[in-house]
């Protein structure tokens, strides 16, 4: 494959990061295609821990070009912030390797504030939002107010238009929501210093894709979130603000869809989410609690516990049939480790009535799980570098999950490190073991 496009197929937290991280190192331009900064991958690199909000993950590699296309809803300051630290790291060390859409919208402070008043708001009825401000900024681009990235271009204008906004923002939180006013001249003041140091990485991102892809260059298109929390498909209103499945790939980057060769879904060998909204899976204490510390399942960008629960196979069959995906990578198969039996959601009952598919979001959170139980395994895996390395019951569940979901896996993450990964089929590889099967005969 030439072009490849991972996205989540849960509630976000897949591991996408690792994974994107991991197929980088054979791409030549890794793009960011939607979501916004409350999206944060967590790498672990030679033991070195870095967390990407805005920036791709091919940032990590020498040499290879990232792009923030204009699906994405981008916070300067925070873009900014995540720029020093990469170069003060040793990363992004050359402007050229960054490129920034000239149509992407800003998130300004006042959809930060926005965002976390109406969640003060509804109280215990909140959606979970980070309070990052990316649903008002996906707002105000549908209602023709946003301000992007070309309008740094003339200063003035620009101005201008942000102090308009400021105007009817601070008219809308102080009367409707009660919260405190954004104050207009320091912002200005800010967004000029910005200016100066952001359009050094501002163009056409569109044309820039669509004449690499044409010219045979490797694009990994890294997707944020999940697809149950894409703004159509996901678990409505307990979603994110944009599209997060792989349909976002072409407008958010402004390609043709004839130019993708294929999708990879990232599931975790189990379940989470952050937030409110339905979660058939879901478990609760004590080993929710073991599970969540094993995982390290606290949000990159926010902190908060995640929800944990077993792996949904009807959820992922959704998710492979949105997105067309041509593989599966699981991740975090190790915080199974020691868990006797792991299970499996293979179907939902309500009503009286089986469901093997997704049902429609008000009876989702109504359903029950109909699981199937395994027998685990204790034995560390950690070290594994093939499946033959995995212990047999490990290997049966992974059999198990491609039966149920219907499609194979291509990457099985042991571990938080890059090289804690077996790889079965790397798409950007010729001569990939293309088998879907596992085998677990001589165990």
């Amino acid at each position: 494959m030439k072009t490849l496009a991972v996205v989540g197929s849960q509630w976000g937290d897949e591991g996408k990061g690792k994974i994107v991280d991991l197929l980088a190192a054979d791409a030549d331009i890794v793009v960011r295609f939607q979501g916004g900064n409350n999206a944060a991958h967590t790498l672990v690199v030679n033991g070195e821990r870095f967390v990407l909000r805005l920036v791709p993950a091919g940032a990590l590699y020498q040499g290879k070009i990232c792009v923030i296309a204009n699906g994405t809803v981008v916070d300067p300051i925070a873009l900014l912030d995540e720029i020093t630290e990469l170069k003060r790291r040793g990363h992004l060390k050359d402007d050229e390797l960054l490129k920034l859409s000239s149509e992407a919208h800003m998130v300004m402070p006042y959809h930060r504030a926005i965002d976390r008043a109406r969640e003060a708001r509804l109280g215990k009825s909140a959606i979970g939002t980070t309070g990052f401000g990316i649903g008002p900024a996906y707002e105000d681009k549908m209602a023709r107010v946003g301000l992007r990235f070309d309008d740094l271009a003339d200063f003035d204008a620009f101005a201008q238009k942000l102090q308009r906004n400021i105007r009817d923002k601070n008219a809308y939180l102080k009367t409707v929501l009660k919260a405190k006013p954004v104050a207009a001249a320091p912002l200005v003041s800010q967004m000029r210093a910005v200016r100066s140091r952001l359009l050094r990485y501002v163009c056409d991102t569109s044309r820039f894709l669509q004449e690499a892809i044409a010219s045979g260059k490797r694009v990994l298109f890294e997707g944020a979130h999940g697809i149950m929390l894409d703004i159509d498909h996901g678990t409505y209103p307990f979603v994110t603000s944009s599209n997060c499945g792989v349909s976002a790939v072409f407008s958010g980057c402004g390609i043709a869809p004839n130019s993708l060769d294929g999708v990879l879904g990232i599931s975790k060998a189990y379940a989470t989410r952050v937030g409110g909204g339905p979660f058939p899976t879901e478990i609760s204490g004590r080993l929710a609690d073991m599970m969540r510390e094993e995982g390290n399942e606290f949000g990159s960008a926010t902190g908060r516990p995640r929800r944990i629960g077993w792996f949904d196979a009807v959820l992922t069959r959704h998710a492979v049939r949105l997105n067309g995906m041509w593989r599966i990578a699981l991740t975090k198969l190790d915080v199974l480790t020691g868990l006797d039996p792991v299970k499996i959601c293979v179907a939902y009952q309500i009503r009286g009535r089986t469901l093997d598919q997704v049902p429609d979001s008000h009876l989702l959170g109504k359903v029950k799980p109909v699981y199937e139980s395994l027998p685990g395994w204790s034995e560390s895996i950690s070290s594994a570098r093939s499946l033959s390395d995995l212990p047999v019951n490990a290997r049966r569940y992974l059999q198990r999950l491609q039966e149920l979901c219907g499609v194979g896996l291509a990457m099985v993450g042991v571990g938080a490190s890059r090289e804690a990964t077996i790889v079965v089929d790397n798409p950007f590889h010729d001569g990939s073991d293309n088998s879907n099967n596992i085998a677990v005969t001589n165990g």
